[in-house]
């Protein structure tokens, strides 16, 4: 007898080792903002190529192309950059499988899906390995949704990881 307990079914994600956890949160916001950013860069390339659009003091919609890496870096490496990218995401997956929190793991996606957004530009889009951006600040080169996934995901992870290890008031690194 087994002592009345039930075992979990494999479709409980209570039960989910926490890799698989954290591949499907991961997943799954990555997925987010694959959808937005594809969504929003489909719409700037239809209503930005008749013109510009000004949103409020510095902000302005502007349809730019960028053949290179962020701030317009190594132009015309395109190549060069998808092949990077792919190589960041694999990295990336294996780092969420080792995350301990879920904020670190949404971190962590955030950025892996910021990086497949702009590599399917490179890769589908007709523009010759261009990513397209639209959010123009005039003082911050031109950007778009994956870029700042990508910043806001890097920043946050930035923290999560450097509060782990800020020694407590016993002087030993936090948990």
């Amino acid at each position: 007898m087994d002592g009345g307990k039930v075992a979990p079914s494999p479709g409980d994600e209570r039960h989910q080792r926490p890799a698989a956890r954290g591949l499907v949160i991961a997943g799954s916001v990555a997925v987010v903002v694959v959808v937005v950013d594809q969504l929003t860069k489909s719409w700037a390339v239809r209503r930005l190529s008749h013109g510009d659009i000004h949103v409020v003091w510095k902000l302005d919609l502007e349809l730019t192309y960028n053949s290179g890496a962020s701030f317009g870096l190594a132009r015309g490496w395109a190549p060069v950059i998808a092949g990077i990218a792919l190589a960041a995401v694999v990295l990336l997956l294996s780092a969420v499988r080792h995350a301990r929190s879920d904020a670190l793991t949404v971190a962590l996606g955030l950025i892996i899906g910021g990086a497949l957004g702009n590599l399917t530009d490179r890769l589908v889009r007709g523009h010759h390995g261009a990513v397209v951006d639209f959010i123009a600040l005039h003082f911050w080169p031109t950007f778009n949704v994956a870029d700042s996934c990508v910043v806001i995901g890097a920043v946050s992870a930035a923290l999560l990881i450097s509060r782990r290890h800020v020694p407590d008031a016993s002087g030993g690194a936090a948990p």
